[in-house]
């Protein structure tokens, strides 16, 4: 039963139940008192309770700020990212489009004749260490060879020389063209030579030897007369001289003579000597193309000496002054590019061709190397026909720019000649490891970064009747001497080269891709949140519709708590 209570308030009463929960009642009378809202915890009701435990709505309401500004937070980091990316991309598309011009407009601006240029001070003072290294055929059997003997040869050598390079009277023409001479000069390097300069050779007498050649189709007395003056002079068909005497020069009482009674036969006065000419001396006067006006002709010869066409050979093919002056060459070469250079040594242009790539400390190269017409006859190689008087196809006649001595320029040992040379000949061992020449050019700037050009200068030597000092000697071509040039790029030069032509072009062509992938990656972060943003409110909207009844009670008491009760509501509650 109900008990009425004490200073309870009027209208309002209560139940016990017992021990456990209050159960809150209904009011008196259903009609005239509003349904109350749903049953509370009841902590909520506790006398005492926390603040913050009577306001559930006001708590839940903080965490919810605090999402909104994380993700505020969120969205304008993605959309940093998602900028920076686009910037990433546009710049490396931009550089993809015109990085290899500018590289271009680079190199075109470094590599020509221009003292603004990277390259001139290379051109202009080579800082490359050149170095001549010379191997001679000493004659073991010379009296044998005098009897009709076949010739017996020992390769002596290297005797090496430092070559210094430089170019003078440097002169700007009006048609975009340059002229210079340019002086060499050698030094023994003895830490680098196998032998001295003071060892003995025993090789043909050059001056005996040619002009007796020179004397085959002269009157007998004429020849006789000859033989009396060799004899005086003491003149032999072999002669052992020093290497000094043989590479810069010989008093020879010869000389003096036929030059007395001949004086257009030798192009020299005084000693002779087969590098006389070459030492402490210029090559002529070069003029060549700069390529600032015309990029197309740079380094290309206009003149030698003058001229732009050479009157030794037969033919006005062969006569051309063809290619550079043999020291840079045009760039952006191809595996189909050739090179072709003039050399005054050898009175001629000659042409290299492709043979392979490479890499020379950390530098791509191409490899040059010589063809196997180069030194051709004109039965095996048509064009070479103007070089002729031929003999075996290998070799080239160079007589007529060699005060017409029978001088004959081939590779060392005979290298890629006929066979029968080098058969005619005991020592001779041609292999192209050690006798074969080749350039290697850097294709994008056409500069040499190694060569090594090998070339061998042999005489041609027989009986001639009635010139007794001539024995009975078999006609054959008799090695006397090879060289070769070698230059390799090194240094604080090398080191120049390749951080401001080779390695600034390669970080930008990388970076560009780099940049550009760089880009796309940023860009896809504002892509990949975007989609997932879209999922969780799918998620959220999907959830609110399968526990909508909860939530609806949770907003209904949310409402009820937040609104003030009406007059003359009476609340019941059970009691403890």
């Amino acid at each position: 039963m109900a008990h009425k209570t004490a200073g309870h308030l009027p209208g309002r009463s209560s139940v016990r139940c017992g021990p456990g929960p209050a159960v809150p009642l209904r009011p008196a009378s259903a009609e005239s008192l509003p349904q109350s809202p749903p049953s509370p915890p009841r902590s909520l009701y506790r006398r005492g309770a926390p603040r913050a435990a009577r306001s559930p709505a006001s708590s839940a309401r903080a965490p919810g700020r605090a999402d909104m500004g994380s993700r505020s937070r969120a969205r304008r980091v993605v959309a940093a990212l998602g900028f920076a990316g686009l910037l990433c991309a546009v710049l490396g598309v931009i550089m993809i489009v015109m990085v290899p011009s500018i590289i271009k407009q680079q190199v075109l601006k470094n590599v020509r004749i221009d003292p603004s240029s990277l390259s001139f001070n290379m051109w202009k003072e080579i800082p490359i260490p050149f170095y001549l290294s010379v191997y001679f055929f000493d004659v073991i059997n010379p009296r044998d060879i005098l009897q009709g003997q076949r010739p017996q040869v020992r390769e002596r050598g290297p005797y090496v020389y430092r070559e210094f390079r430089h170019k003078s009277n440097i002169t700007f023409n009006d048609n975009d063209t340059v002229s210079f001479l340019e002086y060499r000069s050698f030094q023994f390097q003895p830490d680098k030579s196998r032998g001295l300069e003071s060892d003995n050779i025993v090789m043909p007498n050059i001056l005996v030897l040619s002009a007796a050649m020179m004397m085959e189709n002269g009157p007998m007395s004429l020849k006789l007369i000859m033989t009396l003056a060799f004899s005086t002079l003491g003149e032999r068909a072999f002669m052992n001289r020093t290497v000094s005497e043989i590479m810069w020069g010989y008093e020879d009482p010869l000389i003096h003579l036929i030059n007395k009674y001949f004086p257009n036969m030798f192009p020299f006065k005084g000693k002779f000597g087969l590098f006389a000419e070459l030492n402490n001396s210029d090559s002529g006067l070069f003029t060549v193309f700069t390529g600032v006006k015309n990029f197309s002709r740079i380094h290309l010869v206009d003149k030698w000496n003058g001229v732009s066409k050479v009157n030794f050979w037969h033919s006005d093919q062969c006569n051309m002054i063809n290619g550079t002056s043999g020291q840079m060459w045009a760039p952006f070469m191809t595996p189909e590019s050739s090179l072709e250079f003039y050399s005054p040594e050898a009175c001629r242009s000659m042409k290299l061709i492709y043979k392979e790539q490479g890499v020379f400390e950390g530098i791509p190269t191409f490899r040059f190397v010589a063809p196997n017409t180069l030194f051709a006859n004109g039965s095996v190689y048509p064009p070479n026909e103007g070089f002729c008087p031929c003999r075996e196809s290998g070799i080239q006649n160079v007589s007529t720019c060699r005060f017409n001595a029978p001088l004959f320029l081939s590779h060392p040992h005979f290298y890629n000649a006929d066979p029968v040379l080098a058969e005619a000949v005991s020592g001779l061992h041609p292999n192209p490891e050690e006798h074969s020449l080749f350039l290697d050019i850097h294709p994008v700037t056409g500069i040499p970064m190694n060569c090594s050009v090998k070339l061998q200068l042999s005489l041609y030597i027989k009986s001639v009747k009635g010139i007794g000092q001539t024995g009975k000697i078999e006609p054959v071509i008799l090695p006397l001497m090879w060289f070769g040039e070698s230059g390799a790029m090194e240094g604080e030069t090398l080191q120049t080269f390749y951080t401001q032509l080779v390695l600034m072009p390669k970080v930008l062509h990388y970076a560009q891709y780099v940049l550009l992938a760089l880009g796309c990656v940023l860009l896809l972060i504002p892509i990949v949140y975007q989609i997932r943003s879209q999922e969780k409110c799918y998620l959220f909207w999907s959830s609110s519709k399968k526990g909508s009844k909860d939530k609806e009670a949770i907003q209904a008491y949310s409402e009820s708590l937040m609104t003030s009760a009406p007059k003359g509501t009476v609340l019941q509650e059970a009691r403890l």
